[in-house]
């Protein structure tokens, strides 16, 4: 059923999604995967001679797509594919676990916008925040963790991610609300915007890099970084 018309004087609490609406995810990855790359030389030198960077980002996305299973999980679908290049080169599978932890506390080395830290302390402040993300961020690991007082929905927790409504339920079950009075901001059209819409949730859309399409209809709040976010609320 879809949200009545927004009225932010109603609005109890927000869901935020993580990857590049709180920071910017490629760089990141990039990262992390570079450093994954650097102790595969050390540590499994076979597989890194014959798996480079972007080889290894296709072998990825060959797993993912054998096995659609784990699309909600993106730390299986990663340590899948380290295995299977381990495996390929004739080295130890069993190095696969240390060398995704590797990769993973890389990747929660984010530089977040320079809006987030400000923006959060306002909007913390007066509504209940939850992460709700398809990603495998730790906002423990990252600092951000205190805002989000009902925590992180996840779609590896959840078995499912967004776009699904289901995930979304599970946002607002934790947050102890109806999803009307729900704002979920996100800077993905599909998964964040038209997601939060059909589970009935009111929609914003942070466009931090300029797109081609227009606005959707029906969102409670368009812009570009959160803090603009926090003065549209009055936090």
């Amino acid at each position: 059923m879809p949200a009545s018309k927004f009225d932010p004087a109603r609005l109890r609490a927000l869901s935020l999604d993580l990857d590049d609406t709180l920071w910017p995810i490629w760089p990141t990855i990039r990262r992390a995967e570079a450093v994954l790359h650097d102790w595969l030389e050390r540590h499994a030198p076979r597989t890194a001679r014959l798996v480079d960077l972007a080889s290894m980002r296709r072998l990825r996305e060959q797993v993912a797509g054998e096995l659609p299973g784990l699309a909600h999980d993106l730390s299986a679908l990663r340590r899948e594919a380290i295995r299977r290049a381990l495996v390929s080169a004739g080295d130890d599978p069993a190095l696969a676990a240390e060398a995704f932890d590797v990769f993973f506390a890389e990747r929660q080395r984010v530089e977040c916008f320079d809006d987030v830290k400000p923006a959060l302390e306002r909007l913390a402040s007066r509504y209940t925040l939850v992460a709700l993300t398809n990603g495998n961020a730790d906002l423990e690991r990252i600092g951000l963790a205190p805002w989000f007082r009902a925590g992180f929905v996840g779609a590896c927790e959840v078995g499912i991610g967004k776009p699904d409504a289901r995930i979304f339920q599970v946002a607002c079950e934790r947050l102890g609300c109806a999803p009307d009075d729900v704002l979920h901001v996100g800077d993905d059209l599909l998964l964040d915007v038209a997601g939060a819409q059909g589970a009935g949730l009111h929609a914003g859309w942070i466009e931090r890099v300029p797109a081609d399409a227009p606005a959707p209809q029906r969102l409670a709040w368009h812009g570009r970084d959160l803090l603009a976010l926090a003065d549209r609320l009055g936090a």
